[in-house]
């Protein structure tokens, strides 16, 4: 069992835009086949750039804020509620396009 609150977790910069903060909820080894689990928030103008992943597939959902996600050079209407999976090798950004803070929260599968 585990027990987090995301309030008490620390900040953490994201690998691919440091300026982009994050929480992790949980980690690699937590669970099996979890990469990490975790909430970032990417102010206004903010961008993850484009990168893909050859041994893990992603999940982005949107908690709030507007935005765009581009998989593959196709853009998509990041906005609450949103649920995004994203498969191995495909290349993909993510880049707050509003005016208030984007929140989402996220997790990585290893694909092996």
């Amino acid at each position: 069992m585990k027990y987090v609150s995301l309030p008490t977790l620390p900040d953490e910069g994201v690998s691919h835009n440091p300026a982009i903060r994050k929480k992790v909820m949980l980690r690699p080894g937590d669970l099996p086949a979890l990469t990490n689990f975790s909430q970032a928030r990417l102010l206004s103008g903010s961008v993850a750039p484009g990168h893909a992943h050859a041994d893990m597939y992603e999940v982005f959902f949107v908690e709030s804020g507007n935005g765009t996600i581009t998989i593959d050079d196709i853009p998509y209407e990041l906005r609450p509620g949103v649920c995004v999976t994203v498969d191995l090798g495909e290349v993909h950004e993510v880049a707050n396009t509003g005016t208030e803070e984007l929140v989402i929260t996220y997790f990585g599968i290893r694909s092996t």
